[in-house]
């Protein structure tokens, strides 16, 4: 069958390096060579224990991590992970914050499905959770499901943002991220059709390819140069026998890390070398810089195979969304029919996975919005990750997303934003 042998041959890489870092990690630490005056073992254990926890962390979830947060009233609040949607391919997961008033502004986080899992929002999460009550999708490893289960491809995610949508209602404010910027605004069009009353207050568009030919980059440009039916021999492979996905098409997540690391060997390997060496000194930590990051960078899903392909023909080559073209469910979206859902655009001037222009496309599309409910934010010298997670997203970003969504909340909230903001402008 096509591509599980090879799948199973990566899975079975991964775990060979896995059990040769323990087996070097448990070698090298026997108390016996501490009578051997050679710095030889503490290396050997220090690469084992790196080893080791790098290439078990592939396959492994991470935590959320999130427990509590400090309220208004200055004392922690717990917070719990709930399951409001469970569906096959993604659930609907509310952070409920315990004993705290619920507040107004509700947001819908829209995480990528981009090989990483939602927990690559976590920090945007955290920072939002004070303020907001917080809703996330939150995609499921397509190794994990089983093929009965049917097919996913870019129509079937935005109609699972249309359901998450319903059932949040109006007064949600909804902030997409990266892949799900193009299909967010693909849900909020054909809700602006189908169902006008379920449309979200505001949309925030955060670094994702509206039209991915306005700025290229080595994204769009590998999207060109590799033809379809090059990219399905290349790409993509069957679940093996160890999933219970067993059998179905998958753009595995091992062979997308493969990718990302290959973007930046060099740095890679400096860090990875940087950590051995600091764990044979002595200096290395659980929960230091290296392991906070690789935990999440390496924790890889696969994405199912029209996901992966309808996302690249569709978006990247015959950019769909960016000719108003998109079609869900048999019905053509019509991005100027959307006339009450305010729209803000954020870009990073360093990004080079969507640079700046290919999300700022959007509201040329917006033909039925107003100046007034347009907005967009260009942040100096950040790349892409920084708009959404880093120190520019907590500095910059998120106040003017948080005042974005108060203007257009509606009555004594909404005016008392614009009033305010008019007063810091003049």
């Amino acid at each position: 069958m096509k591509g599980m042998a090879t799948y199973d041959l990566m899975e079975s890489i991964r775990n060979t390096n896995e059990w040769m870092g323990a087996s070097a990690r448990a070698f090298a630490s026997y108390p016996v060579w501490g009578l051997v005056p050679n710095p030889m073992f503490k290396v050997m254990s220090a690469w084992g224990r790196v080893t080791e926890r790098s290439f078990a962390r592939m396959v492994i979830k991470p935590d959320w991590g999130i427990s509590s947060i400090v309220g208004e009233d200055g004392r922690d609040h717990v917070v719990e992970e709930v399951i409001e949607l469970a569906r096959p391919f993604g659930d609907l997961l509310r952070f409920k914050v315990h004993d705290r008033p619920e507040k107004k502004r509700r947001v819908l986080l829209c995480a990528p499905m981009s090989g990483h899992y939602a927990t690559l929002l976590r920090s945007t999460v955290g920072s939002l959770l004070p303020d907001c009550e917080v809703w996330v999708t939150d995609w499921h490893n397509a190794r994990d499901i089983p093929v009965s289960e049917g097919k996913f491809d870019i129509e079937d995610y935005t109609l699972y943002l249309t359901e998450f949508m319903r059932f949040l209602g109006p007064d949600t404010h909804v902030i997409a991220v990266c892949q799900p910027v193009p299909l967010a605004l693909a849900a909020t069009a054909y809700l602006a059709e189908i169902d006008p009353d379920a449309q979200p207050r505001t949309l925030t568009l955060i670094g994702g390819p509206i039209d991915p030919d306005a700025a290229p980059t080595e994204v769009t440009d590998f999207g060109r140069r590799v033809t379809m039916g090059q990219l399905e021999h290349l790409a993509i492979q069957r679940v093996g026998f160890k999933s219970k996905g067993v059998g179905r098409l998958v753009y595995p997540g091992l062979l997308q890390l493969g990718s990302f690391i290959s973007m930046n060997m060099e740095r890679h390997a400096q860090a990875f070398a940087d950590k051995i060496t600091a764990e044979a000194r002595g200096d290395g930590g659980e929960r230091d810089k290296h392991n906070r990051f690789y935990d999440e960078y390496l924790a890889v899903m696969d994405m199912t195979a029209e996901f992966y392909l309808s996302t690249v023909e569709r978006i990247f080559k015959d950019r769909e969304i960016a000719r108003n073209a998109f079609v869900v469910d048999g019905h053509k979206v019509d991005f100027g029919k959307i006339t009450k859902v305010a729209v803000k655009i954020v870009e990073g001037e360093d990004d080079d996975i969507s640079a700046p222009g290919q999300c700022l496309a959007a509201l040329d599309l917006l033909t039925g919005l107003t100046d007034d409910q347009k907005a967009r934010h260009l942040e100096p010298g950040a790349g892409h990750y920084g708009i959404f997670a880093g120190n520019s997203w907590r500095t910059n970003i998120r106040p003017l997303v948080i005042e974005f969504m108060d203007i257009h909340s509606g009555g004594d909230d909404g005016q008392k934003a614009q009033l305010t903001l008019a007063a810091s402008n003049g």
